[in-house]
C-alpha cells in the first residue's frame, strides 16, 4: 500500500455527487482545497428536490464543476475524462436499494453494470492515481458468521442489488489486473445522517410520522430476534474515504486492488435505533414523538444482521467511527426539522 498525502493539485471526479454520500464527500474535499468534478444524472428514484438542494450548496463553491450526465452514456463520460483529466475517481453513482431491485431490475443492470463498466473503461483510457468505488455490505448475503470480514465468502447474494455490487468488485479486480489501475472497493454499512436518502428506513420513518402514517417494521414482530444494523454516520464514512484517497493499493495477488468494510463496528438493534430516533425528533420538535408501528414479515432480500469488522481499515488508516447513534440521529433530526419546517 502506497501512502501519499492528499494534494490540492488533485482533480477528484465524484460520480453521484448530488447523492447523499457524494454531496457530503464533495463538500468536505473542497473544504480541504481540492477541485471536485461532480457527475450525476439526478434521476427520480427519490425526491429530485432534495438532490437539487444538495447540488446548489456545492455549486456555491468555485472549486466545484458539475455535469448532468448518466454514467451509462459511455461517449459523454469519455468527453468529461478527456476534458477534466481527473487524477482520482470516486465512483458512488449507482441504482440503490435492495427492495427496489426486485421491482425494477433493468435500472440496476443499466447503472450498476453498464455504468460501472464505462467508469472502468474511462480509467483505462485516462489513467488515474486511484479509483475508489462504492460496494455494499449486502454482498455478504445471508452469511451467519459475524462480524463480516473482507475475507469472508461473498458468493451468495440474496438480491439483484447485492449481485451487481459483487459483480463490480470482480470487474474492478480484473481491470486492475489487466491495466494496473489502483482500485479500492468500499463496502458501506447502513450510512445515515443529514441530507440522507429518503428510501432509507430512518428517513422514511420520519416522513411517515409527519404524514400521520404508521411505520412498517419488517422483523416478523419478533423482538427477541430483532434486526441488527451497523449504522454508520456519514461524517465518519467521509473521513475514512478522505484518508483512503491517499493510499492507493499496490499489486498483490496479481492486481493493485483491495476491498474494505466501512462500518461502525458496533451493531444496534433496529428497535433501539427507532427509539433513539423518536427521542431525537422529540428534542428537535419540542414535543413528544412516538411512531405508530406495524410489524410485518421480513422482506425478500433483507438480512437479519449486518455487522462489519473494520480491523483491516483501522490498521491502514486508523479508521474508528466517532459518532454515536444518539449524536448522529440528533444531527439528522435537527436538519430534518429545519429543512422541512416541521
Amino acid at each position: 500500500m502506497e501512502s501519499q498525502s492528499l494534494s490540492k493539485n488533485d482533480v477528484i471526479l465524484i460520480t453521484g455527487a448530488a447523492g447523499f454520500i457524494g454531496s457530503h464527500l464533495s463538500a468536505h474535499l473542497m473544504d480541504l482545497g481540492c477541485s471536485v468534478i461532480g457527475v450525476d444524472n439526478l434521476n427520480a428514484y427519490y425526491d429530485r428536490t432534495l438532490k437539487h438542494s444538495r447540488l446548489e450548496r456545492l455549486k456555491a463553491n468555485d472549486l466545484f464543476t458539475f455535469y448532468k450526465v448518466d454514467i451509462s452514456d459511455a461517449s459523454l463520460m469519455e468527453v468529461i475524462f478527456a476534458k477534466e483529466k481527473p487524477t482520482v475517481v470516486i465512483h458512488l453513482a449507482a441504482q440503490a436499494g435492495v427492495r427496489y431491485s426486485i421491482e425494477n431490475p433493468d435500472a440496476y443492470i443499466q447503472s450498476n453494470l453498464i455504468g460501472f463498466y464505462n467508469m472502468l473503461e474511462c480509467c483505462r483510457n485516462h489513467p488515474v492515481k486511484h479509483f475508489l468505488y462504492a460496494s455494499s455490505s449486502s454482498v455478504y448475503g445471508a452469511n451467519q458468521k459475524v462480524p463480516f470480514e473482507e475475507s469472508d465468502t461473498a458468493d451468495h447474494p440474496v438480491s439483484l442489488y447485492a449481485a451487481t455490487k459483487k459483480s463490480n468488485e470482480l470487474m474492478s479486480y480484473t481491470y486492475s489486473h489487466l491495466y494496473n489501475i489502483p482500485s479500492t472497493g468500499l463496502r458501506f454499512f447502513t450510512v445515515y445522517g443529514p441530507w440522507g436518502r429518503p428510501d432509507m428506513a430512518y428517513f422514511s420513518f420520519t416522513n411517515q410520522y409527519f404524514a400521520g402514517e404508521a411505520i412498517a417494521i419488517y422483523n416478523d414482530g419478533n423482538l427477541e430476534e430483532d434486526l441488527y444494523r451497523d449504522f454508520t454516520y456519514v461524517d465518519d464514512v467521509v473521513s475514512g474515504i478522505e484518508k483512503l484517497i491517499a493510499c492507493p493499493p499496490v499489486a498483490a495477488n496479481g492486481a493493485p486492488h483491495v476491498i474494505y468494510n466501512i462500518g461502525n463496528d458496533h451493531p444496534e438493534k433496529l428497535m433501539h435505533f427507532i427509539e433513539t430516533l423518536e427521542t431525537a425528533l422529540s428534542n428537535a420538535t419540542g414535543k413528544p414523538v412516538l411512531f405508530n408501528k406495524n410489524f410485518e414479515p421480513i422482506k425478500p432480500g433483507d438480512v437479519r444482521k449486518t455487522y462489519a469488522s473494520t480491523l483491516k481499515l483501522q490498521e491502514l488508516i486508523g479508521f474508528k467511527p466517532a459518532t454515536s447513534i444518539e449524536d448522529g440521529l440528533r444531527k439528522f433530526a435537527d436538519w430534518y426539522v429545519g429543512y422541512y419546517g416541521n
